[in-house]
């Protein structure tokens, strides 16, 4: 169907209870949750994560975001329903179905693992910058998390997510960094589709940080909470659960938005690997403990180009992840508190909402000012994050099934096989992290 006549169709088409039939043909407009959740997925922590993988293992950790892509694509699916069906995100919906334990103890978790990952994120977009520039690398990092702050609190909500769909265009300097650097396509084909595995701790840790990075839990609760946010933003439109009508278009626009941004990201992941493969691994650089210094190093070896391209990417990244982090605390804080919860408010309408947003950023600024080592700091996020996670997802794909929630559009038997599966690889990974600690 072109975007003429689909544009036609929507205009003449009798609406139903205010809402057109009519899918809107333009693919772009079916990019928002899952795309900027993908993206934020890439955040500076993750950059480093898949620097010291490809640095440490070279093209044998390749295969791990091939691997990681149906079963994100799954999780993120359910995630995104749960939203759109219920119109509630998963705090609530966890409130409103399961113990009080549970849901205060997975918050609790979720928040201080956020708080710690914006201080490390803030911190990279810091050293990133005064790699570039020069100067005092805390001052830039307190810059960027006030600016970050200050655009989620004065900026409503239509506004303020297509300057995050712009972010997610930062992640194109880690594809072009890839062609200014020598690659050798046929020995990444073979290692990527016939890795070297390894049972050392050392492989086995960077194999479940890798997995742990990609699937985490507040990218669960930020596009649950995006997809209400989406809803609410339309004045026509309704929970699915009571407008079956408006299923169609929405369950397509979620299936698409979400194989788009995952992939997207994994993508991006992929060549961030590929990249510190074969320039740092292959020249004897092995160990990079943060995303900085996977820049720094990349200098002298791909050139200036690939520097400035890495290190501006960090900055771009951390603009995308912080309002992520922050605002997916809020989300979960909120719905566990039946507080007033959306970017849409004012500030004064959702005061304790947009309050989790400041003291999560303005503790994350404070933590880098601090003595605290933001790469141990980020190790143990992980570790709170993949411990959280399995019984997140797990709820998840519980919650997914139920009819009192999903009323008739509980998930398919292909999703609950992508979303079990990558529970079951999520405790596996836990119980490999914890078995090397």
């Amino acid at each position: 169907m072109s975007y003429s006549i689909a544009r036609r169709l929507k205009e003449t088409t009798p609406k139903i209870n205010g809402v057109s039939p009519v899918p809107d043909a333009s693919w772009l407009n079916k990019l928002g949750p899952g795309l900027i959740t993908g993206a934020a997925d890439d955040d500076p922590g993750g950059i480093a994560t898949y620097s010291q993988a490809g640095a440490q293992f070279g093209f044998n950790m390749l295969w791990t975001v091939l691997f990681t892509y149906p079963l994100m694509v799954g999780i993120q699916v359910v995630s995104a329903r749960i939203g759109r069906v219920s119109g509630h995100g998963l705090a609530t919906n966890i409130r409103l179905h399961y113990p009080a334990w549970l849901l205060h103890g997975v918050v609790g978790l979720l928040l201080i693992a956020n708080t710690i990952n914006i201080a490390a994120d803030i911190s990279a977009m810091g050293e990133a910058t005064k790699l570039l520039v020069g100067g005092h690398a805390h001052r830039y990092s307190a810059a960027f998390g006030l600016l970050s702050l200050l655009l989620q609190i004065f900026i409503p909500y239509r506004r303020y997510v297509r300057i995050l769909k712009w972010l997610t265009m930062a992640l194109l300097a880690y594809v072009a960094t890839v062609f200014v650097v020598d690659i050798p396509w046929s020995q990444v084909l073979v290692k990527t589709l016939m890795p070297h595995l390894s049972w050392e701790t050392a492989y086995v840790t960077t194999v479940v940080a890798v997995f742990g990075t990609t699937i985490s839990p507040y990218l669960f609760f930020w596009q649950a909470s995006q997809e209400v946010e989406d809803q609410l933003a339309d004045p026509h439109a309704r929970p699915l659960r009571s407008a079956p009508h408006q299923a169609e278009a929405h369950l397509d626009r979620i299936k698409i938005d979400t194989y788009i941004g995952m992939g997207f990201s994994n993508l991006v992941a992929f060549f961030i690997i590929l990249t510190t493969a074969v320039t740092l691994n292959l020249n004897g650089i092995s160990d990079i403990q943060t995303s900085a210094e996977a820049a720094a190093a990349l200098r002298p070896i791909a050139g200036e180009f690939a520097f400035i391209l890495f290190s501006m990417g960090i900055i771009g990244t951390g603009m995308l992840a912080i309002p992520v982090l922050a605002g997916s605390s809020a989300y979960a804080m909120a719905g566990a508190f039946k507080w007033k919860n959306s970017l849409e408010h004012t500030p004064m309408r959702a005061k304790r909402f947009y309050g989790i947003i400041a003291v999560s950023t303005l503790i994350g600024i404070a933590l880098d000012f601090t003595s605290i080592d933001p790469f141990k700091a980020l190790y143990w996020s992980a570790v709170i994050n993949g411990v959280i996670s399995v019984p997140i997802m797990a709820v998840m794909m519980l919650m997914a099934v139920r009819p009192e929630i999903m009323g008739q559009f509980v998930i398919s038997t292909r999703l609950k096989v992508l979303g079990w599966l990558a529970t079951l690889m999520m405790a596996a990974a836990v119980s490999a992290m914890l078995w090397t600690i």
